[in-house]
């Protein structure tokens, strides 16, 4: 039996653990969705290979994309592709390109955007410290962690909006003094 560690399932998703049986096929049948749902749900599960006691995530839409970063974001009430692009300091292309299926015109309450990893590559000035976003970061969290202030991380990075970290985005830490 596969010994997998639960994972943390991206939003939208369900976690699921396989069985006997299972195939990618089966599962999008008896969850309503589709097979490129669940691999673009699961980027390094490989749908041939399915272990009993794998874990897995369902996705709950029938389209959900592809996202090699993890930076998924629900829609609420009220949100514009052109707000949730300002939002995140994303140009508002690359957020389409980032999801080829969605209808910028149609957005629907509660369904799972990508949001890329689109900014420019950060050049952080002496007695910086480049750092790179993890998953669960927060200005608080990475202030306390280098023993900065929050308002000191923020002056240090001025672009980069303090409520919509992204995985994977670079951030210049001050030094200490």
């Amino acid at each position: 039996m596969y010994n997998a560690n639960n994972i943390q399932c991206p939003p939208g998703t369900i976690s699921y653990v396989i069985r006997g049986g299972d195939t990618y096929y089966n599962l999008a049948q008896r969850y309503n969705t589709s097979i490129p749902a669940l691999v673009s749900a699961n980027p390094f599960v490989d749908p041939n290979r399915l272990m009993i006691g794998q874990s897995i995530c369902i996705p709950r839409q029938q389209i959900y994309p592809a996202c090699p970063e993890g930076n998924y974001y629900t829609i609420k009430q009220g949100d514009t592709l052109s707000a949730i692009a300002l939002f995140f300091n994303v140009s508002l292309d690359d957020l389409i390109e980032a999801n080829p299926a969605i209808d910028p015109d149609r957005l629907a309450v509660g369904q799972i955007i990508c949001i890329p990893l689109a900014t420019p590559p950060v050049q952080c000035p002496p007695n910086t410290t480049e750092y790179t976003v993890e998953r669960g970061d927060t200005f608080y969290r990475i202030a306390r962690r280098y023993n900065i202030t929050v308002e000191a991380l923020a002056e240090s990075n001025p672009r980069i909006n303090p409520y919509a970290l992204l995985i994977g985005q670079k951030l210049c830490i001050p030094n200490s003094q």
